[in-house]
């Protein structure tokens, strides 16, 4: 019985460790090193439609790249469930 709860607790705690990066892009932050607000646009690199405060807690929702290669974010305020828009994924930090 001890070694069929033993197995129990490892997986669960692999379970556990296995999640985690995908909780890390739920825990992002702006991080623009020119400290200037972000654009945020409609499509990756489409028209701009708002802007986000340089270190603002997002939540980082989905990924793609740009006609050139350039990697996009799309972003969500923290605590929140609406998407805003795609942002430059290089100026945001994710912990």
């Amino acid at each position: 019985m001890t070694a069929i709860r033993l197995g129990l607790l490892t997986a669960a705690f692999a379970a556990c460790l296995s999640a985690a990066p995908a909780f890390a892009q739920n825990r992002c932050a702006v991080t623009d090193p020119t400290g200037t607000p972000l654009n945020i646009r409609e499509t990756p690199n489409g028209e701009i439609i708002g802007r986000v405060s340089n270190g603002a807690g997002i939540r980082v929702m989905n990924t793609s790249f740009d006609e050139r290669g350039r990697p996009w974010a799309l972003i969500s305020p923290r605590g929140r469930n609406h998407v805003v828009g795609w942002v430059y994924r290089e100026f945001v930090s994710c912990y």
